[in-house]
């Protein structure tokens, strides 16, 4: 109990101390050199990317594996290949319901979902796209 009394009070009196206009360095980070930041940058610059996944690439395996009629593919994640999302329309999913037309599209990107953060597809046949189509005009 006493030594978690002393903790307590050990940040209490570093936060006060921190918060000080004296202790406060003049610029944030001094201690990190121009070398080390220039190390960061470079380890940030080599994450990019990290899945090897495109938007192409995905959009050319859909059309090839699903006779895909339009695919619409957009990288969500600012171009690091993580996120995309997908606007699929396909005869292949006429008569599927919504989780079977994923499950099909899930099961011919296997490999890539496994790869990346997040998928988000929207599967329509073409009647339903060219609803969609007449809607939006």
């Amino acid at each position: 109990m006493f030594a978690r009394a002393s903790l307590v009070s050990r940040t209490c009196r570093y936060i006060f101390r921190a918060n000080s206009v004296a202790v406060r360095p003049a610029r944030p980070f001094s201690s990190l050199s121009s070398r080390a930041f220039a190390a960061v940058d470079a380890a940030m610059a080599d994450t990019a990317n990290t899945s090897g996944i495109s938007a192409q690439s995905l959009k050319e395996t859909l059309t090839k594996q699903l006779e895909a009629q339009y695919v619409e593919v957009e990288d969500m994640s600012g171009g690091c290949g993580q996120a995309f999302q997908a606007i699929i329309v396909s005869p292949q999913f006429e008569k599927k319901n919504m989780l079977a037309r994923h499950r099909l599209v899930n099961s011919v990107l296997k490999s890539e979902i496994a790869a990346i953060h997040a998928w988000t597809p929207k599967c329509y046949t073409p009647e339903q796209w060219a609803q969609l189509q007449q809607g939006q005009a």
